[in-house]
């Protein structure tokens, strides 16, 4: 380590050190053992999360299942309208009090059951909406006898995206016909130079001669993004936090689709990310259309469904016609007897072909008359979609994705590849240790980069005082890191005393107690709890911040529930509540998201320096990048100078003066 305070910068790979058989430097010298190492790796993963789901199902007690925020039981059933022709139901506690905390959010997967899922009929559903008293879930099937006795929800497992990834891997690979990519050469590095390779010319000619650009205001990095993602074949645009990844996403996706080059395949792994590309195309008056579930989908966005846009499709007026038919035949064949009978059934079964051939023909209109079509990674895999080729993939949230999710939209005839993200922040997800030692928590952006395909940096932030901006920039970024916007603009919040107004920054130095939970293994902290408290009360006393504006973070889930305990007490997080619109969520939860001041508890705190999965430095990255004007990180300094990332960071603050000892007991 350097001198103290000096900012040692992030060079070596964040990906395992384990390099997968077969693999040398990123490259695939053969085809099949890449597909092979892969069906292994994905198949370890579904193991491993489905033996989690039937475990925690079999064995885990009613207490531990609700503290771990992974089931809710004793809940009332009821029906609350329809989304699309499917029901929704709303499902709460008898005397409709607070389900207290747990991990049901917008678009999950839930198994509702009687008592148990194993044994019994269970059905699935996808979370609409979550509120302090109840969920809404969406199903295809409603149960039977909703509205007696009580029901149990669960998270449920996505066996769906493990069969759609391991389709597209065989896709890849396949060389019949014009499925796959002509990329795939490039993808596994078996060319003689990949970037030469990679910087040739997609040759896809432009249906259209729009030459006027699309009125987007971008800064110079951006617009070199931008045409490097026109003329390219392959493309990788790294968008550190801030710089406008989607933004420049948006913009290249507009022009594409204005000189006709499509038809364009836009994704990413999430489904919010999906719903920030849709509302910037809608934004610049491109045709767009997003595939998927629309409870899946922002509600403000989900006119722009497939589903919705066939709702308002002409040929409706014909389907209703074959459904009154079919209706008419039905209710008239218990009268009929003989040959009439036969001919009712042959009308019946005439009279279904005819409505799946409308519903294939309207399918097919909305989708030829799209610009862009926008879906997740997984979602591209839809039998909808079978059968179209995309010959521009747009993907954003690359670095999330593992690499058999990329290669679905990939494998669609894929010409000319885009990948927009950062490996510098969070990795994909990965359950399985031992997928993730054998390579799966690597995105094909970070391989590709291992490779030698050179990447465009986004190198202007707009989010971060330049104070906040500092040690990341020079840490995880080569110093290259610029700013869009000044201290003026960025002002020092009221409510804490901060070290230096000039900085606003503060390290609030404390000897917590960590707790690991009985039953879940999380841990929490209550002293920073406790603390992280009264700095929310201090910081809305001025009326400088409102709650909306503060976001507090941490790595572990048992400190969200220990201080979202804190705050829903007295109902301080209900609308009209003292607490209303405060955000508290797991740094995993906030990649992408940015507040006014975010407040950091790291909860670490023992004498033999474990910090755990702290130590994974885009994690800290993420934590202490997403605050525009204020950032508090609350920790004890000891433990986290164990880590060399975290004693560089701790370091720099010191020296810089703002470790906020006069805070410690606020």
């Amino acid at each position: 380590m350097g001198e103290r305070g000096k900012v040692r910068r992030m060079v070596s790979s964040s990906s395992p050190d384990v390099e997968p058989e077969g693999e040398d430097g990123g490259i695939w010298r053969r085809g099949q053992d890449h597909f092979r190492h892969f069906t292994l790796l994905l198949e370890d993963e579904l193991e491993e999360e489905t033996s989690m789901i039937q475990e925690r199902w079999s064995s885990w007690s009613h207490h531990r299942l609700q503290a771990s925020g992974l089931a809710l039981l004793g809940l009332k059933g009821r029906t609350n309208g329809t989304l699309y022709g499917e029901d929704i139901l709303v499902f709460e506690h008898p005397d409709r009090k607070h389900l207290g905390q747990h991990r049901f959010t917008h678009g999950d997967i839930v198994v509702i059951s009687r008592s148990k899922p194993l044994g019994e009929k269970t059905v699935e559903g996808i979370v609409l909406e979550r509120g302090p008293t109840r969920l809404r879930i969406v199903v295809a099937q409603r149960p039977k006898d909703l509205r007696k006795g009580t029901w149990r929800l669960d998270r449920g497992a996505n066996r769906v995206a493990h069969d759609r990834m391991q389709e597209a891997l065989e896709m890849f690979h396949s060389v019949e016909g014009d499925r796959g990519t002509i990329l795939r050469d490039v993808l596994l590095g078996q060319v003689h130079n990949p970037e030469e390779n990679a910087s040739m010319p997609p040759k896809i000619s432009g249906r259209f001669n729009r030459s006027e650009a699309v009125q987007v205001e971008l800064n110079p990095s951006q617009m070199d993004a931008m045409k490097s993602a026109m003329s390219r074949r392959l493309t990788i645009i790294q968008g550190p936090p801030g710089t406008g990844k989607t933004h420049t996403a948006v913009a290249t996706l507009a022009q594409l689709a204005r000189e006709g080059r499509g038809p364009i395949l836009a994704t990413a792994e999430s489904n919010v990310a999906v719903d920030n590309l849709l509302e910037g195309l809608l934004g610049l008056g491109v045709r767009a259309v997003r595939i998927g579930r629309p409870v899946k989908v922002r509600e403000t966005l989900r006119m722009a469904t497939l589903d919705a846009q066939l709702e308002e499709h002409p040929k409706q007026d014909e389907i209703a016609i074959v459904r009154d038919e079919m209706d008419e035949v039905h209710r008239a064949l218990p009268k009929l007897k003989g040959r009439e009978k036969g001919l009712a059934h042959r009308d019946i079964q005439h009279n279904k072909k005819e409505l799946r051939r409308l519903e294939r023909e309207m399918i097919a209109s909305v989708l030829d008359s799209a610009e862009v079509i926008c879906s997740t990674n997984i979602g591209s895999g839809h039998r909808i979609l079978d059968g179209r080729r995309f010959p521009i993939v747009l993907m954003d949230e690359a670095t999330q994705a593992i690499e058999p999710s990329a290669l679905i939209p990939i494998s669609k005839g894929c010409r000319q590849l885009v990948l927009v993200g950062d490996h510098r922040q969070l990795p994909p997800t990965v359950i399985s240790k031992k997928a993730e030692r054998g390579g799966l928590g690597r995105s094909l952006f970070e391989r590709l980069i291992d490779v030698g395909i050179q990447t465009n940096l986004l190198d202007v932030q707009y989010r971060m005082h330049p104070v906040l901006r500092e040690y990341p920039s020079a840490r995880f970024y080569d110093d290259r890191l610029k700013d869009g916007c000044s201290a003026s603009e960025r002002p020092s919040p009221a409510g804490i005393l901060w070290p230096d107004w000039d900085h606003p920054f503060a390290f609030i130095p404390i000897s917590g107690v960590e707790d690991e939970e009985q039953e879940g293994g999380s841990r929490s902290n209550p002293i920073e709890a406790a603390r992280i408290y009264d700095l929310v009360q201090g910081l809305l006393l001025p009326g400088d911040v409102h709650p909306s504006e503060i976001g507090i973070i941490t790595p572990y889930s048992g400190q969200v529930r220990a201080l979202s305990d804190i705050f829903d007490s007295n109902k301080g997080r209900e609308e009209g509540g003292q607490f209303a619109g405060l955000e508290i969520n797991s740094v995993d939860g906030y990649q992408g998201r940015e507040k006014d001041v975010i407040i950091f508890s790291a909860v670490r705190s023992n004498p033999d320096g474990v910090v755990g999965f702290l130590s994974d430095q885009r994690r800290l990255n993420v934590a202490i990048t997403r605050a525009k004007r204020g950032l508090i990180v609350v920790g004890d300094p000891q433990t986290l100078r164990y880590d060399p990332t975290w004693r560089s960071w701790l370091d720099w603050a010191e020296e810089r003066g703002l470790f906020a000892w006069h805070l410690v007991n606020g």
